[in-house]
C-alpha cells in the first residue's frame, strides 16, 4: 500500500473548546490558501485554539514524522520581531520561552505579524465592502504604515474605532469577523504588505 505523506498546518485560533469556531478557522484558511495557489495541494488545516497548544500538538506531529511529511506551525508573534530567526523570537517572548523542538527547522515555524488582523490591514477594499455602511476607513492607521510596525493593541484599537459605527456587522469582533474576513481577503496584498506573509506563502509553496 502507498503511503501518502502527511501535511499539517497548525494555527493559532479557533478556541479552545469552540467547535464551531475551529471549523470557521480551517474553512477560512483552506480558502485563504486556495485562492493563494495552494489548490490541490492543500495541507491539513489543524486550529488549535490557543498559542501554547498550538506549540504542543505542533512538537506531537514533529515526534511522529514520517519521511516526506511537513508540519508547519502559524501563530501570531503579539509584537515586534526580536532575534535572528521566528524560533528565536518566540524563545526570548515571554510567556512563551519555546525552544525549537528537535528535528524542526525554521521553514517550520511562521509568523503573523504582529496578529492575523495585522493582515487584514493590507485589504482595506475587503474591510470596507464587508462592513459598508457606516465604515471610518480614516480611522485606520495610514494607508503607508508597514503594516507590521503597528502594535497588536493599536490594530485593534483601530479597527474597533473604524467599525464602532457600521449598520450591519457592528464593532470589530474577533469572535464574530476574524475569520470571515480572512475567507475574502487578498493573499496577493497580504505578500505585498507583510515580508513574513511573503515568507510563509514561499515557504509553503516549497514543501508542498
Amino acid at each position: 500500500m502507498v503511503k501518502h505523506p502527511r501535511r499539517k498546518l497548525f494555527v493559532e485560533g479557533g478556541g479552545n473548546d469552540n467547535a464551531s469556531l475551529k471549523t470557521e478557522c480551517r474553512k477560512a484558511f483552506k480558502i485563504f490558501l486556495e485562492v493563494a495557489g495552494f489548490s490541490g495541494r492543500l495541507p491539513a488545516v489543524i486550529p488549535c485554539g490557543g498559542r501554547r497548544r498550538a506549540f504542543d500538538q505542533f512538537c506531537t506531529a514533529i515526534e511522529r514524522l514520517g519521511d516526506g511529511d511537513v508540519a508547519i506551525l502559524l501563530v501570531d508573534s503579539e509584537g515586534p520581531i526580536t532575534g535572528n530567526s521566528p524560533w528565536d523570537h518566540v524563545k526570548k517572548r515571554r510567556g512563551d520561552e519555546w525552544e525549537r523542538p528537535t528535528g524542526s527547522s525554521d521553514d517550520q515555524l511562521h509568523l503573523m505579524v504582529q496578529c492575523m488582523e495585522s493582515w487584514f490591514l493590507a485589504d482595506r477594499k475587503t474591510l470596507r465592502e464587508f462592513f459598508n455602511q457606516g465604515f471610518r476607513e480614516n480611522a485606520l492607521p495610514s494607508a503607508t504604515a508597514d503594516i507590521e510596525d503597528v502594535s497588536k493593541e493599536e490594530v485593534f484599537r483601530k479597527l474597533s474605532a473604524a467599525t464602532r459605527d457600521t449598520k450591519t456587522k457592528g464593532e470589530y469582533d474577533k469572535g464574530k469577523h476574524a475569520f470571515k474576513l480572512l475567507e475574502r481577503v487578498d493573499p496577493g496584498l497580504i505578500r505585498e504588505a507583510s515580508s513574513w506573509a511573503k515568507r510563509f506563502l514561499e515557504t509553503l509553496d516549497s514543501l508542498l
